[in-house]
């Protein structure tokens, strides 16, 4: 799968959210997204990265940016994972791994020599008019939201 580089169009989706509302991204043309991708919800690192989004989500909404967090977990799932983290901002669903594999995140990875399909840890920035302005395959879940913070400043 080709990766996604700054600059070029982001792919447009329609996903259900953890409140069971679907959102899609031409929705939010007009305004900043901050779109990141992420394994396995109610995990150690993506609860550390989806907390250090909570905690800075009024920064992010102060410069207009929405932000928004996929896997493919289920809706029932993202909503625990939501309630049990007091997280504010939508998490969606992407089962059919579509969206994944459309932004390039879904990848072949191997854990104890084991061979399988998961998601790669992304993180996207895309501006106003829905072009990439920032692509970051394979980040890290410390620290992810305030280097993209620093970034939109």
């Amino acid at each position: 799968m080709a990766r996604l580089e700054p600059g070029q169009k982001a792919p447009d989706f329609t996903l259900q959210s953890d409140s069971g509302e679907e959102i899609s991204l031409k929705s939010l043309k007009g305004s900043p997204v901050v779109l990141y991708f992420y394994p396995k919800a109610m995990t150690s690192g993506c609860t550390v990265q989806a907390c250090d989004y909570r905690d800075r989500l009024k920064d992010f909404s102060k410069l207009g940016a929405h932000v928004l967090a996929v896997s493919p977990d289920p809706v029932a799932r993202l909503a625990k994972f939501r309630d049990k983290e007091g997280l504010t901002f939508p998490l969606l669903s992407d089962e059919s791994h579509a969206v994944l594999e459309a932004y390039g995140v879904w990848v072949e990875k191997s854990m104890y020599g084991k061979k399988y399909m998961g998601v790669e840890r992304s993180t996207f920035v895309i501006d106003a008019k829905g072009k990439i302005v920032h692509a970051d395959y394979k980040v890290t879940s410390t620290g992810d939201a305030e280097r993209v913070l620093a970034m939109l400043k």
